[in-house]
């Protein structure tokens, strides 16, 4: 995706957003791969998390691999501008992040082996980019929808970045705090890489391992 990715690589604030609109222009269906309704409505007990790993092409897919998760889908969250499109989110005059909802059961996999998949599939020291797709919409971030899956995720990052520190790497820039809006992608974009099995794929972890069983403790 870098061809239409922006290289704005400071965040606009609110009055430099585009203006968006009221009315929805993408609602979610049925996934895909897993046969589950990505926008719900959800079984009891499965918790919503949502991440950004750069492109979430790659992202969506390596999260609908990982066992225990029920659903995901794609979409444009914690940005400025209500219901935006691809082509406005890649301006980088949203405020938005590539992101993926993650639907999962935590009696399959906790809170905490989910955020280990997250640290390990992308580097999430570089800011506001990820490889060679460059700017706000490609940052490192984690929303979260509980306060316990905040006080997780604060713990996981402060861990991960004691490894990356010793294996070299620089300060951990993931952005952690609680979702505020998510808008769904395009159909095109919702499990693109079972679409498109050959296509565009960017993601790439640090090679670093998470630690094992990570606690908030």
């Amino acid at each position: 995706m870098p061809l239409f990715g922006s290289k704005k690589s400071t965040l606009i604030t609110p009055d430099e957003a585009l203006p968006g609109r009221q009315t929805p222009v993408h609602t979610l269906g049925v996934h895909e791969v897993l046969g589950t309704p990505t926008g719900g409505p959800y079984p009891e007990g499965i918790e919503l998390l949502y991440f950004g790993m750069g492109c979430f092409w790659g992202a969506e897919r390596a999260l609908w691999q990982t066992t225990g998760v029920w659903t995901t889908a794609v979409g444009y969250a914690n940005g400025y501008t209500p219901n935006p499109t691809y082509e406005e989110t890649c301006t980088g005059r949203t405020g938005a992040t590539e992101t993926v909802l993650v639907a999962y059961d935590p009696k399959e996999i906790s809170t905490e082996n989910l955020l280990k998949v997250f640290w390990e599939s992308h580097d999430p020291t570089q800011g506001m980019r990820q490889g060679n797709d460059i700017g706000t919409t490609y940052r490192s971030a984690i929303y979260t929808t509980t306060d316990a899956q905040l006080e997780a995720a604060k713990a996981s990052r402060d861990q991960y970045a004691a490894k990356l520190r010793d294996a070299g790497y620089g300060a951990v820039t993931t952005e952690i705090t609680p979702l505020e809006t998510f808008y769904p992608a395009e159909d095109y974009h919702q499990q693109y890489l079972f679409k498109v099995p050959n296509g565009y794929c960017n993601l790439s972890g640090t090679g670093v391992a998470c630690p094992v069983g990570l606690t908030t403790a």
